[in-house]
C-alpha cells in the first residue's frame, strides 16, 4: 500500500521535466536569472588581472543615461597614503582584520534595527566595493543578503591591496565624480598622489553622502568630521599593515 504513492512521483518526474522544457520563455528567463546570480562570482577572478580597471554599476548607468563621467584609473601606489589612511579610518577601521564582513558589527546593528533604534551604515569596505561593482544603491534586505556573500567572496578572493585599489577607483565622489584621482583633481586640483592629510579627511567623510557632501567645499559640519578623521588617520599604524607592509 505504501509503494504506490512513490512510483507514483517517480513517474511524474519526466511530466513535470516536459512542462518546463515546452515553456522556452520560462526556461529562458531562469536561465537569465542564475546568469545573473552566478556572473559577479565569475568577475571576482577576471578582477584579480592588474590590468583590468572595473567599472561601477553607476558609472554603467551614466553611461546608459548619455551623462557621461570622469573617472581615470590610478593604481594604489599613486594614491596619496592619507587618502588610504582617511578612507579605512572613516569607512572601516577593521579593514585589515576581518574577512569582508565585520560580524561584530553586523550584530550590533541588526540588534539596534530589531529594538527599533536608529542604525549606522555597518558596512565593510568589500560590503561597499561589492555593492558598487554589481548591485544596486537603494537600501533594501534583498540587496544587504546579495551583498553579504558577495563581500566574504571578493576579499577571500582579492588582496587587501587589490581591494582598496578598486574600491578608490570607483567610489563616487560627486555627480559624474567616480575614483580618487578624479575627485582629487575636481575638488582640489591636484592629482590624487599629492593630496595633503586636510585634503584626503575632506573626500573620506563626503563618501556616505557624495552628492549632498562637497570635499571642495565643505560646511562647518564636515570640516569638524575631518578634523576627527585626520586625527585617526596620523595614528592608524597598526590599522593599515595589510597594505603598506
Amino acid at each position: 500500500m505504501d509503494i504506490a504513492p512513490e512510483t507514483e512521483d517517480i513517474a511524474d518526474m519526466p511530466a513535470r521535466r516536459r512542462w518546463f522544457e515546452n515553456r522556452p520563455v520560462l526556461k529562458r528567463i531562469v536561465l537569465a536569472v542564475l546568469a545573473l546570480i552566478v556572473l559577479p562570482y565569475v568577475l571576482i577572478f577576471f578582477y584579480l588581472l592588474p590590468f583590468i580597471h572595473p567599472v561601477s554599476t553607476l558609472m554603467l548607468r551614466d553611461l546608459v543615461l548619455l551623462r557621461g563621467y570622469d573617472r581615470r584609473w590610478v593604481s594604489l601606489d599613486e594614491i596619496s597614503p592619507a587618502l588610504v589612511q582617511s578612507v579605512m579610518m572613516s569607512e572601516d577601521g577593521q579593514y585589515c582584520f576581518h574577512g569582508g564582513v565585520d560580524w561584530a558589527e553586523m550584530r550590533m546593528l541588526v540588534e539596534d534595527t530589531l529594538k527599533g533604534q536608529a542604525t549606522r551604515g555597518g558596512s565593510t569596505i568589500p560590503m561597499q566595493t561589492a555593492k558598487n561593482l554589481f548591485l544596486w544603491n537603494s537600501r533594501s534586505f534583498v540587496r544587504k543578503a546579495m551583498e553579504l556573500p558577495l563581500a566574504v567572496s571578493t576579499d577571500f578572493v582579492l588582496s587587501k591591496r587589490r581591494l582598496m585599489e578598486i574600491y578608490l577607483n570607483i567610489a563616487e565622489w560627486g555627480p559624474g565624480i567616480y575614483g580618487a584621482e578624479a575627485a582629487a583633481q575636481h575638488h582640489f586640483k591636484v592629482p590624487a598622489s599629492k593630496l595633503t592629510r586636510r585634503q584626503a579627511s575632506l573626500l573620506a567623510v563626503s563618501l556616505p553622502n557624495p552628492i549632498d557632501r562637497n570635499a571642495g567645499k565643505p560646511g562647518r559640519g564636515l570640516r569638524r568630521l575631518a578634523g576627527v578623521i585626520e586625527r585617526r588617520a596620523q595614528g592608524s599604524g597598526d590599522y593599515v599593515k595589510c597594505l603598506y607592509d
